[in-house]
């Protein structure tokens, strides 16, 4: 339906880029509402006040994905994606290998030389798995990460050369069968013929990404604002997700497209770090991490 607002779009790169800018300008917001702060750089957003309360009402479905905590309020879930460790299956079969499963598994001699990662201080999927991993290992996390590493772990800047130059599903010159990616990866490496995928994401090992949306603290049009949440929480908007931005709805009874329905398997249990424990510490991680990953 028309709304009788006009949209003006700015982008304003990823999450991180985007969180920074919106802290940085936050005394005079640079519009009315932002989308894609997700729940790594949320505890940051919510800490600095840069969203105000919002009045839409969730859909169905999207409770289940809200901030908690302080500035719960502020923030609305429009869609969500689990980063997982995917393994190409033709592979190690055709290695007659079989696939890892767990994040211990990445670390046994069996996979030496065969795992890429992306950087956790250059990439939202690399940052996502070393939460993973802390969330998995508590404080022997940088214990984890030197076997990783001492394992041929090889750590790259982003998913795009990760997956399309180092994963061998993705690659004819790719030599690594383990990467870092997304539970819907499995939806766009498929065999039409034969009616399969190649790849497969470990279910064990995600950490679920949300994105959100909010007014802006400041914001000139406050229902202009609101009414741009509603449109993404709107059923055509979250049934136009998977295949445009490729991550899931957040609300309930939204059909997915046959391939995310068949090859995009969800976990139902995920590895989660609270925001607000994300924001405290991230500096101090990103600091290990940097130290483990560069010896």
């Amino acid at each position: 339906t028309d709304t009788g607002y006009h949209l003006v779009i700015r982008p304003n790169g990823d999450a991180g880029e985007l969180t920074s800018k919106l802290v940085l300008t936050k005394d005079d917001p640079i519009g009315d509402v932002a989308f894609g702060v997700d729940n790594t750089f949320a505890g940051r957003a919510t800490s600095e006040d840069v969203f105000a309360p919002y009045d839409v009402a969730l859909p169905a479905g999207a409770d289940a994905y809200a901030l908690t905590g302080d500035g719960a309020d502020t923030l609305a879930p429009i869609d969500t994606g689990d980063v997982c460790v995917n393994v190409d299956t033709d592979w190690f079969t055709a290695h007659d290998q079989v696939p890892p499963k767990t994040l211990d598994d990445l670390t046994k001699p069996a996979y030496q030389d065969l795992f890429v990662t992306e950087g956790a201080s250059t990439s939202s999927p690399g940052f996502a798995f070393l939460l993973a991993t802390i969330a998995a290992k508590g404080d022997g996390w940088q214990d984890y990460w030197s076997d990783l590493m001492a394992n041929g772990t090889k750590v790259v800047n982003g998913w795009e050369e990760a997956y399309r130059i180092d994963f061998t599903a993705a690659s004819k010159h790719g030599t690594r069968p383990i990467v870092v990616s997304y539970d819907s990866s499995p939806a766009f490496t498929i065999n039409a013929k034969a009616g399969t995928t190649s790849t497969q994401a470990l279910l064990d090992t995600c950490f679920r990404q949300v994105e959100y949306a909010g007014v802006l603290a400041g914001a000139k049009n406050e229902p202009g604002a609101e009414a741009v949440i509603e449109f993404l929480l709107s059923p055509e908007v979250q049934a136009a997700l998977p295949e445009n931005m490729y991550v899931f709805p957040v609300r309930d009874g939204v059909k997915l497209p046959t391939d995310w329905a068949r090859f995009a398997k969800q976990p139902t249990d995920t590895l989660d770090v609270p925001a607000a424990d994300i924001d405290a510490n991230r500096k101090q991680w990103l600091t290990d991490w940097t130290d483990i990953t560069s010896k």
